[in-house]
């Protein structure tokens, strides 16, 4: 054969194998991971299990972050703070059925405080729910799912998993943020599909939450009644800290000169020692106020609805109001200027419509609220150096209170009754989106998924305040927090029981009163059980020297703080919900 045939022949046969050779090809599985991969989806929070454990183990291989929960409401709490602290989405995933509906609490609680995640569940067959034949862990789940969220899909297609997934992200983020449903049935991800196909059918989202600019004539209205007040007063809500706008409210609170207001998780957006912070004088604004500007705040529960006698005189005061959805306006009282927009834009609106042609407001007001703050601060200074033996929780709060004035960039989670609403007061914070906890519906049992994202997604060591019961719903999340051998101090204010730990059974048989625990109990030993570290301590200058200790270590910690009994309260802020029964009156706790 000559040297040419011989190169044609070879060449045909190349050929052939090229035209021979099966085509690349994906999956399910892949294209899930390749789609939040494109937007920038790091770390997911999970409980693995059938339909879902083959996923979690290939998005580890592809490098993402994979953090493995006790527990699926755990594992959504933390989605949805991860959501909060980055304004990404947060990403939990479940298996079907059960470990669905444990994630919904979550899920709920996101929407609720607008909380970007997005809950991606396993789920059954579409032809065997319908037909309700019984199989494994059967639900109709985005039926369920529905009411509780911004929005659920299901995808039933490979080819779609890429805009299944950019929808779920886009709906998560813009508007008023919030908790999405993506329903992944278990036949999905082994649908198998052209690998280049499934490529061109990714969707990487663009400008998912795009800025919304308040109409000038609203900024107008809104910048005419603040002229006109002679008390007027600024409300910022967490979503004033999730919007990531703080040299802008910074600016404009500097430039305004008007006293401010922050919500608990929105501490820290101006430091709680600023001149023109009003936290240590809540009652007075609130009363006093005549126009009151809220800023990613709403006039729920937490703030009185806007109205009652801690907000004075029906009539006394004119609202301004900065959201991004027009149907929280009104919602409570009267909104006179209504600002519809994202706080960013709507701050540097007002701050704009301001500058030059402006008079801040009565020296007699910014004194005053100046001087109550100052009285308040002082009245509480003696009980926070309390080193009282058993401690009270304003000695031991007094002693964390000293941690984090040392550790401004630290994460505070924070969850209880008496353990939240005073640590609310009285723990300064000096940077934004540095202090989490129950948010708007009070659920008790975010606290260790908190601390878990807070330390994944921040790098930072984490300080999470416990009260004994509020610890029990997450607890078990202790053997998470080693097994990652994250940066994480507990501190459980153990008080033997739920607001104090005196209540007695009043008909004498052996069964406890409901709201009480083991008395003594050791929870610094669950810590030790799974290889952190373990810490008892009985005053505020050891609780002061461990915690000092276990943030600068950023060994898994676990600080047994014991709390007088007898020193709580029926959960302060909101003991009027719980009304005595009008048939018998139970005998008060010793």
């Amino acid at each position: 054969m000559s040297t040419a045939a011989a190169i044609m022949d070879k060449n045909q046969a190349t050929d052939a194998s090229v035209i021979d050779a099966p085509p690349a090809l994906t999956d399910g599985f892949q294209l899930v991971i390749d789609a939040l991969k494109l937007n920038g989806i790091e770390n997911l929070y999970v409980v693995p299990g059938i339909p879902i454990s083959d996923l979690l183990r290939m998005a580890q291989g592809e490098g993402m972050r994979v953090i493995s929960f006790r527990h699926e409401q755990n594992a959504g709490n933390a989605a949805a703070i991860a959501g909060f602290l980055t304004k990404k989405p947060g990403v939990c995933m479940t298996v079907s059925a059960p470990g669905f509906l444990n994630g919904l609490t979550a899920l709920a609680n996101a929407t609720t405080n607008c909380f970007p995640m997005i809950l991606i569940s396993g789920s059954s067959e579409r032809e065997i729910v319908d037909l309700q034949q019984g199989d494994y862990e059967e639900m109709d789940q985005l039926a369920i799912a529905k009411p509780l969220c911004k929005a659920a899909f299901r995808i039933l297609h490979a080819q779609d998993i890429g805009i299944g997934v950019a929808r779920a992200i886009r709906a998560a983020v813009s508007g008023r943020p919030g908790g999405v449903y993506l329903d992944l049935p278990a036949k999905l991800f082994s649908q198998v599909m052209d690998a280049a196909e499934g490529a061109r059918s990714l969707v990487k989202v663009i400008d998912p939450a795009p800025a919304q600019i308040p109409a000038p004539s609203a900024v107008e209205r809104a910048v005419d009644v603040l002229k006109g007040a002679k008390r007027p007063l600024v409300i910022f809500g967490k979503g004033a800290a999730y919007a990531q706008a703080d040299e802008e409210i910074r600016s404009f609170v500097e430039k305004s000169g008007i006293p401010f207001l922050q919500m608990s998780m929105a501490k820290g957006l101006l430091p709680d020692t600023h001149p023109l912070s009003a936290g240590a004088a809540r009652s007075l604004v609130l009363k006093e106020a005549d126009v009151v500007l809220l800023v990613g705040a709403r006039l729920n529960w937490l703030l009185s609805h806007g109205k009652g006698k801690s907000w004075g005189a029906p009539g006394s005061k004119k609202f301004i109001q900065i959201d991004i959805e027009p149907k929280e306006m009104d919602s409570n009282v009267e909104i006179v200027a209504p600002l519809v927009g994202d706080i960013g834009s709507c701050i540097t609106a007002l701050t704009n419509a301001i500058d030059g042609d402006w008079t801040p407001p009565p020296a007699d007001w910014v004194n005053a609220v100046a001087a109550r703050k100052e009285a308040n601060i002082a009245k509480m200074a003696p009980k926070l150096m309390s080193n009282a033996v058993p401690m009270n929780f304003h000695g031991a709060l007094g002693a964390l209170r000293r941690v984090v004035q040392e550790r401004p960039d630290a994460m505070l989670v924070n969850e209880g009754a008496n353990t939240l609403d005073l640590a609310r007061g009285i723990i300064d914070m000096q940077q934004p989106r540095k202090r989490l906890d129950v948010g708007t519906w009070g659920v008790m049992g975010i606290g260790m998924g908190f601390a878990v994202a807070a330390a994944v997604e921040s790098g930072k060591p984490v300080l999470a305040i416990e009260g004994d019961s509020a610890f029990g719903f997450s607890g078990m999340e202790v053997e998470t927090i080693c097994r990652y051998n994250l940066p994480v101090c507990i501190v459980i204010f153990n008080n033997n029981g739920i607001y104090r730990g005196t209540d007695v059974n009043p008909t004498g048989k052996p069964d406890p009163s409901p709201m009480v625990f083991v008395p003594g109990s050791r929870y610094d030993k669950m810590m030790e059980a799974f290889g952190g570290v373990g810490v008892n301590v009985t005053n505020p200058d050891d609780l002061y020297r461990a915690v000092s200790e276990a943030m600068g270590s950023g060994k898994p910690t676990l600080i047994n703080a014991v709390i007088d009994p007898a020193a709580g309260t029926e959960s302060g802020n909101i003991g009027s919900l719980n009304p005595t029964s009008s048939v018998r009156k139970m005998p008060a706790a010793e």
